[in-house]
């Protein structure tokens, strides 16, 4: 199993990178965002999960060991392919899905493109119990007023992917005020 590779990132496809290591040039499926930062003729280390198929060996890459190990969890639910769990991880981020999964919140995941209600449900059930910890209510608090920002960030006309990244950037001390939050991501996009 091919769990981390460090090399030359040589190409660049519409959903994928070239990484060359020691002269050969490993074909590596990873997220819109990391598509974005890696430059061509730049260093990168990614922790990676193969997919192995009866006609095809597929690597997916990941910057942190966290998103792998959460990818691999995704994997495991019925209905979650490599594509969809990658989509998944490209539209939310891993505290997105740790608090939907501890606030029982299907509902967030059936925002990921290609993932239905009854899929959505079916992630949370298989991910209940493998992903630790409390909700508090300021989490539930934080959580409503992050989905109405969201709804309201949609509504503005940005994807749900550019809608995500700009809560996700919302410093964690943040009131819980709806409309200091939506400020706040609406900001993001002006940088």
């Amino acid at each position: 199993m091919i769990s981390l590779i460090r090399g030359l990132v040589a190409g660049r496809g519409d959903d994928c990178l070239i990484i060359q290591v020691g002269g050969v040039g490993l074909r590596v499926y990873v997220s819109p965002a990391l598509l974005l930062q890696a430059n061509v003729g730049s260093d990168v280390s990614l922790h990676t999960h193969l997919v192995v198929r009866e006609d095809s060996l597929t690597l997916y890459g990941f910057l942190s060991e966290e998103e792998r190990d959460l990818y691999v969890l995704l994997l495991g639910a019925d209905g979650v392919g490599p594509r969809i769990g990658l989509n998944i991880l490209s539209t939310l981020s891993v505290d997105a899905i740790r608090r939907a999964v501890l606030a029982e919140q299907p509902d967030i995941f059936s925002r990921v493109s290609g993932v239905g209600r009854k899929t959505a449900q079916k992630i949370l059930l298989h991910l209940q119990g493998k992903i630790k910890g409390e909700v508090s209510g300021e989490l539930i608090r934080q959580m409503d007023a992050d989905s109405e920002v969201l709804e309201a960030l949609v509504g503005l006309g940005y994807s749900v992917v550019e809608a995500q990244a700009a809560i996700q950037s919302i410093p964690k001390e943040t009131s819980q005020d709806v409309e200091t939050r939506l400020r706040i991501a609406l900001q993001y996009f002006s940088n």
